[in-house]
């Protein structure tokens, strides 16, 4: 009788782990993190807060078309920047970053602000859109 609880050596376990369909570990893609934003409503209306460490604030766009809002950097190539890192932690890569608005908000209005490598971007409510309750006839 063949026991199936077998000694494995540490090479049978990663070429194991390699085959099968579900695994553990992240491959370079997987380990892709968005992009850091931070969206939350507050008493005038709605902020965004998009991290910008180590970019400067007139390469970034922000573009108003209609009720979407679009933030963009498209991060320039240097010559002589390092790029054989030990660790890359801080994301100083391109963004395209969109979002549609709520009509209760007024977008015509927002107001952008860079304050220590972070973008706020407040939107105030629409004068006249708040919610109203009908009342059934």
């Amino acid at each position: 009788m063949s026991n199936i609880f077998q000694e494995r050596n540490p090479f049978d376990i990663l070429v194991r782990n390699f085959l099968q369909k579900t695994h553990n570990y992240q491959t370079l893609e997987e380990s892709k993190l968005p992009h850091p934003v931070d969206i939350y409503e507050v008493e005038n209306g709605l902020g965004l807060d998009i991290a910008c460490t180590g970019i400067p604030k007139e390469d970034i766009e922000i573009l108003i078309e209609g009720n979407i809002i679009k933030i963009n950097y498209n991060k320039p190539t240097l010559e002589g920047e390092a790029t054989d890192y030990i660790h890359k932690g801080i994301a100083k890569r391109s963004f395209n970053l969109g979002w549609k608005i709520d009509s209760r908000f007024d977008l015509q209005k927002a107001k952008a602000e860079f304050i220590n490598g972070l973008l706020q971007v407040t939107i105030p409510y629409a004068k006249g859109k708040e919610s109203k309750t009908l009342k059934i006839s």
